[in-house]
C-alpha cells in the first residue's frame, strides 16, 4: 500500500525550503525543488505499495529522530506532532509523517541521514544497494525507502515478499495449531463419550436391577393388599357385630343415667337443706363474732378517751434522730429471739405487725459489698432497703458512723430513715438508744453481726440477727 494516507493537500509552508541533491534513484527520479517550495513541472514515478510492517517501520523510524531535527528543518505540519510524547508521536502524527515523506524529499534526505547514522552497517548496506541475508527484511525495506538507492524498489518487493511469506507461514502455524487443538479435542471429546458411554451401561444395568427389585416389590404388595382387604372384611364383620353390642349397651347406659339423674336430683335436695341450715348457723356464729370485736373496739375507744390519747404522726426513733438525747429506757424485756443469718428469719420478723427494722449500715454493707467505695455501699444498701420497705411497708431505719465525713448525701427512699453518729459517738451506741426509745411489746429487729451490739440490743428485748441475713435479703430481692 502507499506510505501516504488521505490528508489535506492545502497546508501551509511558512519556510523556505533549500533543494538538496537526491541519492540513488531519487537523483534521477524526483522532481527538482525551487527556492519558493514549488515543484517543477514533471512525471515523478508513484509510490511503490509498502506492506504494512514496512509502513509502520518508516513511521516509527521518522517519528524517532523527528525531535532531534532543527526547527527549522522540520515541516510547518509537523512541528506539532514533533512535541508529543514518544508513544502518541507515531500513533497520532503517522498520516501527517507520512504524507511529508512522499511530498517532501528535503525532509525525507534529512530523515535518511539520521536515520542512517543510527542504523550503522546495515545503513551502509543499505545505501550500496545490497541487503544482509541475516537483516530484518521489514528493516531492510524502511531503510531503502527512506534512502532510495538504486535498485531500492527491487528492495522493497523482497521485503514485501519476505512479509507474505512470513505472514503466510504464521497463517499455515496458527492453521496447524489449530488443527491439533481440534484433533486434541476431538481425542478428549472420544474419551469423554467412552467415559459417558460406561457410565450409561453401568446406569442401564442398575436401572435394570431395580425394576426387577419394584417388580419384586409389586408383587408383594399385590399379595399384602390381597391379605389386607381380607382383613379388612373380616374386621368389617366384626365391627357389625360389636356395633349391635355398643347399642345395647348404650340403651343400658342411657337407663342407668337417667337413674342417676334421679338420684342426683334427690341429692342436690339434700344438699340445698343442709345448705339452708348451715347458713342459719354461720349467721349466728358471725352474730356472735360482730358482737365480740365490738365489744373489744368499744372498750379500746373508752380506754383510748380514758388515757386522753391523741394520734401522733412521729414515731419514737424520729424523736432520737432529731435530738440524740438520752430517754428513759424502758424495762428490760425477755429475749424475744436468737441470733441466726437465716433471711427466712428476717422475713417472719419483718412480718409481725409495726416491725421496726435497724440496720448496723457499714457492718452490713462490708460484709456483703466491700470493694465498692463507702458511697457506693451506702447508696447500694439504702436502695435495698427501700424495696424492703415498699414490699413489708415496716419502719426502716439505717445507721453509719461519721455524720461530718459524709457530703451530698442522696435523698431517701420512701419508708427508710438514714442517721450518721454524731462525733464522739458510734453507731453501736445510737442502735441501742433507737431500741432503748422503742416501747415494750413493739417488734424491733436489729441487724449487725457486733457481738456486743447484739448481746446490747437483746437485753432490750430487741431481735439481733447477723449481717448476712440482710445481705442474702438483698441478694434474693
Amino acid at each position: 500500500m502507499p506510505l501516504t494516507e488521505p490528508h489535506d493537500d492545502n497546508l501551509p509552508q511558512e519556510e523556505q525550503v533549500v533543494a538538496v541533491p537526491a541519492t540513488g534513484e531519487d537523483a534521477t527520479d524526483a522532481p527538482a525543488v525551487t527556492d519558493s517550495g514549488s515543484v517543477e513541472p514533471g512525471q515523478p514515478e508513484p509510490e511503490p505499495s509498502l506492506p504494512e510492517p514496512v509502513r509502520q517501520r518508516i513511521i516509527s523510524l521518522t517519528a524517532a529522530v523527528l525531535p532531534g531535527l532543527p526547527a527549522d528543518e522540520v515541516p510547518v505540519p509537523l512541528r506539532r506532532v514533533a512535541k508529543f510524547a514518544p508513544n502518541r508521536r507515531a500513533r497520532l502524527g503517522a498520516p501527517m509523517i507520512a504524507a511529508q515523506l512522499a511530498a517532501d524529499p528535503l525532509f525525507r534526505q534529512r530523515v535518511t541521514a539520521r536515520v542512517l547514522t543510527d542504523a550503522g552497517d546495515l545503513g551502509t548496506a543499505v545505501v550500496e544497494g545490497t541487503a544482509p541475508a541475516a537483516a530484518d527484511p521489514v528493516e531492510v525495506a524502511a531503510l531503502a525507502y527512506l534512502a532510495r538507492p538504486r535498485g531500492w524498489r527491487e528492495l522493497i518487493d523482497a521485503s514485501g515478499a519476505a512479509v507474505r511469506a512470513e505472514a503466510d507461514t504464521a497463517v499455515v502455524a496458527e492453521l496447524v495449531r489449530q488443527a491439533e487443538q481440534r484433533a486434541t479435542r476431538a481425542d478428549h471429546d472420544r474419551a469423554v463419550a467412552r467415559v459417558e458411554a460406561d457410565k450409561l451401561r453401568d446406569e442401564l444395568a442398575r436401572v435394570r436391577e431395580e425394576l426387577g427389585q419394584l417388580r419384586e416389590e409389586a408383587r408383594q404388595l399385590a399379595r399384602t393388599l390381597r391379605e389386607s382387604q381380607a382383613r379388612e372384611r373380616r374386621a368389617n364383620e366384626l365391627l357389625a357385630t360389636e356395633r349391635g353390642r355398643a347399642t345395647r349397651a348404650a340403651a343400658d347406659a342411657d337407663a342407668e343415667l337417667r337413674r342417676a339423674r334421679a338420684r342426683l336430683a334427690e341429692a342436690e335436695a339434700a344438699a340445698g337443706a343442709a345448705r339452708s341450715s348451715a347458713k342459719e348457723a354461720r349467721s349466728v356464729d358471725d352474730a356472735r363474732l360482730w358482737l365480740l370485736l365490738e365489744t373489744i373496739g368499744q372498750a379500746a375507744l373508752g380506754l383510748r378517751r380514758e388515757l386522753a390519747l391523741d394520734p401522733v404522726d412521729r414515731l419514737p426513733a424520729d424523736f432520737v434522730a432529731d435530738s440524740f438525747a438520752d430517754s428513759p429506757g424502758a424495762t428490760a424485756a425477755a429475749a424475744r429471739a436468737q441470733d441466726t443469718d437465716d433471711p427466712a428469719r428476717l422475713d417472719q420478723l419483718l412480718a409481725l405487725p409495726r416491725a421496726h427494722l435497724v440496720v448496723d449500715g457499714y457492718n452490713v454493707t462490708k460484709r456483703g459489698f466491700g470493694e465498692m467505695s463507702l458511697e457506693q455501699q451506702r447508696k447500694r444498701l439504702v436502695t435495698g432497703l427501700g424495696g424492703i420497705a415498699a414490699q413489708t411497708g415496716d419502719e426502716v431505719t439505717v445507721v453509719f458512723d461519721g455524720a461530718e465525713r459524709v457530703h451530698g448525701l442522696p435523698p431517701a427512699p420512701r419508708g427508710v430513715r438514714v442517721l450518721f453518729s454524731r462525733k464522739g459517738e458510734t453507731a453501736d451506741e445510737l442502735i441501742r438508744r433507737l431500741v432503748r426509745a422503742e416501747p415494750p411489746g413493739r417488734p424491733v429487729v436489729v441487724v449487725s453481726s457486733d457481738r456486743e451490739v447484739a448481746d446490747g440490743v437483746r437485753r432490750h428485748g430487741a431481735y439481733p440477727l447477723g449481717a448476712d441475713s440482710l445481705v442474702r435479703r438483698l441478694s434474693r430481692s
